[in-house]
């Protein structure tokens, strides 16, 4: 009998713990936020209300942040999140392979009717770039672009940022891209940042 009762109250501690356990952890989980819903440090540059109304004189992309900043002598003035091309690590170093280039190059031209809503076209291959892909014996490629979405896919707005899709150019927004193509100039430096 005294083993019975022994046993009853071993079960019964258990079941205690086991409830106090569980009660402990709903309170304490409930209580931390999850993943989604932790306070993100916003760059006050990406605040959607600031307008673009100053002339453009450099433009900056850091690759790994997923951002393009327009700057105004010296002065960021704006930045966007952006999607790269599909194999957005590293150089491009040929046509085909997926990747945003790095380094300092210009915006030489300008295109109203591009397919992607509006572009601006970067100056890549550099006489750099195109030494070191026939060096490799093979084509640099090229018509690396910053542009908006193709019609069909202009609904995504921003969310098309979610994922690297491009073949090596750099994309926003239609509405994005309506207020960078309005204030940047052919002749504009960019520097792509790893």
């Amino acid at each position: 009998m005294k083993a019975a009762t022994s046993h009853k109250l071993w079960i019964s501690s258990i079941v205690i713990l086991i409830i106090f356990i569980f009660a402990f952890g709903m309170l304490y989980f409930n209580q931390r936020p999850l993943p989604d819903e932790l306070p993100i440090p916003l760059d006050p540059l990406l605040d959607e209300n600031i307008k673009v109304t100053q002339n453009i004189d450099l433009i900056v992309v850091e690759k790994a942040s997923r951002k393009i900043t327009l700057f105004h002598q010296q002065v960021p003035i704006k930045s966007y999140k952006i999607a790269l091309g599909f194999e957005p690590m590293g150089h491009k170093t040929q046509e085909g392979d997926g990747k945003t280039p790095e380094g300092t190059y210009q915006i030489c031209a300008k295109n109203p009717k591009s397919q992607f809503h509006l572009s601006l076209k970067i100056s890549y291959p550099s006489h750099e770039d195109k030494q070191q892909a026939k060096q490799n014996g093979v084509s640099p490629g090229g018509e690396i672009m910053i542009h908006g979405l193709a019609t069909p896919f202009s609904f995504l707005g921003k969310h098309h940022s979610q994922r690297d899709w491009t073949l090596g150019c750099i994309a926003l927004s239609n509405e994005e891209m309506e207020e960078i193509y309005a204030n940047v100039a052919v002749g504009t430096k960019i520097i792509i940042k790893p």
